[in-house]
């Protein structure tokens, strides 16, 4: 397996920890009656931690599937080189630097973070013209 997909299969798993994390804060929040319920019922948006997890999952499936489908264009297209795979790997730990940064409410530098991983993702698509 190439490291652009070793990297793609660990931000799933990411994506799933983004989940967990939010769904755990969420249910925490609300309750669980609410959480084993139908949801039918408004509630009031999350605030605190609960909220900015949900809001850092909802940001990470923004930019996941742009990563996924550069990752998987590069594969099928047969390009790995040094702009696909540093590419990748800036995404996935960019990201992962993200999730903290974010449930901590640390601003600009989480911003910054952002942008790294965007970078990520512009690299994996340069490397599919600029070997």
């Amino acid at each position: 397996m190439t490291q652009e997909l070793t990297a793609l299969v660990l931000a799933i798993l990411l994506g799933f920890a983004h989940l967990f994390a939010a769904g755990n804060a969420g249910r925490q929040s609300r309750g669980f009656k609410w959480n084993a319920g139908p949801r039918d019922e408004t509630v009031p948006p999350l605030t605190g931690v609960a909220g900015r997890l949900d809001r850092a999952f909802r940001n990470y499936l923004e930019t996941f599937a742009f990563f996924a489908a550069a990752v998987l264009i590069a594969h099928l297209a047969n390009r790995h080189n040094a702009l696909t795979v540093n590419g990748a790997w800036l995404y996935l730990i960019a990201r992962v630097i993200y999730l903290p940064l974010y449930a901590a409410g640390i601003p600009m530098i989480r911003s910054l973070v952002w942008l790294a991983a965007v970078g990520g993702i512009f690299m994996i698509l340069a490397g599919l013209y600029f070997p």
